[in-house]
C-alpha cells in the first residue's frame, strides 16, 4: 500500500506544473486556400472582315464575320493557403 500511495505522489508531482499552466491566446488565423493566379493573352487567328455572299434564291447578302482569337493561358503562381487573422471563438 505504502509502494501504491508513494507512486501515486510522485506521478502527481510530475503531473502538476502540466495542469498549473494557464496560457492566453494572443492570436487566432483560419487557413484560407488563395486559387492560382494565370496570365492570359490572345492571339489573332483570323481578323474580322466582311463579305457579299449569294443566297439561294439570287439575293446578295453582306456578311460580317467577327474576329477570331486564341486564348494563351499560363499559371504565374500556383494555387496556396495563407494564415489570416480570425476573430478567437
Amino acid at each position: 500500500m505504502k509502494k501504491v500511495i508513494a507512486g501515486a505522489a510522485i506521478l502527481a508531482a510530475l503531473a502538476a506544473p502540466a495542469f498549473a499552466w494557464e496560457g492566453q491566446v494572443v492570436a487566432c488565423y483560419d487557413k484560407v486556400w488563395v486559387p492560382a493566379k494565370y496570365h492570359t493573352s490572345k492571339t489573332l487567328i483570323m481578323a474580322a472582315h466582311t463579305e457579299w455572299e449569294h443566297n439561294a434564291n439570287g439575293q446578295m447578302v453582306k456578311m460580317h464575320y467577327p474576329a477570331v482569337y486564341k486564348e494563351n493561358k499560363s499559371m504565374a503562381a500556383p494555387g496556396h493557403y495563407v494564415a489570416v487573422k480570425a476573430p478567437c471563438s
